[in-house]
């Protein structure tokens, strides 16, 4: 399981420290790829596999399915981190995501996110406000 806030650099040749808690958990190679909310999604190996799987369900005669899939799978990249601990994003994945040299690399659940530091704090404060609502819209969900 990820979890936590770490803050690094991105350098100019695009290489991003992972932190050391979720290297193991990430594994010798993983998957990265578009995330939602203008950030990047990071899969380990088996995760990735899963998603796939169900994404394999999806109809594709329904054109957000296939749209949804080509997004996903098009920015897909196979990741392995360096001997300093570091990952190499393709400048596609940088633009998207905007990343510029302060990151935010995130933990959650199954996956690791990687923001640009000011959309991440953007994000977060506008969120912050409207926590209590979210959390009682997910009451829909059991939790």
């Amino acid at each position: 399981m990820f979890m936590g806030e770490y803050q690094h650099n991105i350098d100019t040749k695009g290489r991003l420290i992972v932190p050391a808690k979720f290297r193991d958990a990430l594994g010798e190679s993983f998957v990265i790829t578009r995330g939602l909310d203008q950030c990047l999604f990071g899969y380990p190996l088996d995760e990735w596999q899963q998603l796939e799987e169900k994404l394999k369900t999806l109809p594709m005669t329904k054109k957000d399915a296939r749209a949804f899939t080509r997004f996903f799978f098009s920015g897909a990249i196979e990741c392995e981190i360096d001997k300093q601990g570091r990952i190499n994003l393709p400048t596609t994945l940088i633009g998207y995501a905007k990343l510029e040299k302060e990151c935010v690399v995130l933990g959650v659940s199954s996956r690791i996110e990687i923001w640009n530091k000011e959309i991440w704090e953007e994000y977060f404060t506008e969120s912050e406000e409207s926590f209590a609502e979210i959390a009682e819209n997910m009451i829909d969900f059991n939790i």
